[in-house]
């Protein structure tokens, strides 16, 4: 199978290219670079294209290139971002996606799978938890609302073009090669602050929880969501499991063999307070479960950033 991955420089990316790859998948990435990093990629093996996702040359290399599948990755995944600049964040994840939605149905493009997020359900009561595909979505940040009109127009590419499509709706993600944002970066910044021996920082009072899922785990979910017969519909990839940052930080300690006294400041604006998504229609259609454990992925983690400081 010919397979695109947009934002295959970024951290997701990084992991989802190596399987696929493994695998005997041929691959091509398109990535600008504006926050991935190409040593983060194999150093041959696949095709690179340093393009925008919303270029016109983006669209005709995407035509020219008679992709069976296209597994888009890229956009910007900064909730307070998205607060400070609601056109930026449009951009990234609306057009964008329409841009590369139109480069598949132009050149027949058999599956497009999608990254959101847990971000689209919006702040819920508790005893809502664990999050359900079927509820409704109520994003509290434009980061959250841009990924559920994405979903939208995958939604209406399928019924008007007959575009398949598989949305997975990410928890939490974390692991080797993850930058300082988005919605997972706290483990990447508690991670490298303890690999250099610096305090760490809670934003809140650490009760806040949220659904952490290792990058490994991911990347296996879309491979499963590339050949799956359960198509043009929404899945959680997730654990289905919730950890206040305060249940963090001590299973940083177990991991790194030393207790932890984190500090504390101001809650953020746009986070929501606890997060955690059910997974048991992507272990039913997917055949797909998480297997590593977050103590285990902490530890590789933490592992990956205490070696890049050498």
């Amino acid at each position: 199978m010919k397979v695109l991955v947009t934002g295959g420089a970024g951290f997701i990316g990084s992991h989802l290219v190596r399987r696929l790859m493994a695998l005997g998948y041929e691959v091509t990435v398109l990535d600008n670079l504006s926050t991935g990093v190409r040593a983060h990629l194999p150093e041959e093996g696949f095709t690179f294209w340093e393009l925008d996702d919303r270029a016109p040359e983006a669209r005709e290399r995407i035509v020219g290139g008679h992709f069976d599948a296209i597994v888009h990755l890229a956009g910007q995944t900064m909730v307070d971002a998205s607060i400070r600049d609601p056109h930026f964040d449009a951009s990234e994840n609306v057009l964008g996606t329409v841009n590369v939605l139109e480069a598949a149905r132009a050149s027949g493009v058999k599956r497009v799978i999608f990254a959101s997020t847990a971000a689209a359900y919006g702040d819920v009561e508790e005893d809502v938890l664990p999050l359900q595909e079927q509820l409704p979505l109520a994003p509290m940040s434009f980061y959250g609302l841009t990924k559920v009109v994405a979903e939208r127009y995958l939604a209406l590419y399928q019924a008007l073009y007959g575009l398949d499509y598989v949305v997975l709706r990410f928890a939490n993600v974390y692991g080797e090669r993850q930058g300082d944002k988005g919605e997972g970066g706290v483990i990447s910044i508690f991670a490298k602050r303890v690999a250099k021996g610096e305090p760490l920082i809670i934003f809140g009072d650490g009760g806040q929880t949220r659904d952490f899922i290792y990058a490994g785990d991911i990347a296996n979910g879309i491979v499963h969501a590339l050949t799956t017969e359960h198509a043009n519909t929404a899945y959680n990839l997730s654990t289905q499991t919730e950890t206040s940052l305060n249940d963090l930080v001590a299973i940083f300690g177990k991991a790194v063999g030393r207790e932890l006294h984190p500090a504390h400041e101001a809650a953020r604006e746009g986070d929501i307070y606890r997060s955690m998504l059910a997974n048991e229609k992507a272990k039913a259609s997917l055949h797909w479960q998480p297997e590593v454990s977050l103590e285990e992925g902490l530890r590789r983690t933490v592992a990956y950033f205490a070696s890049a400081e050498l």
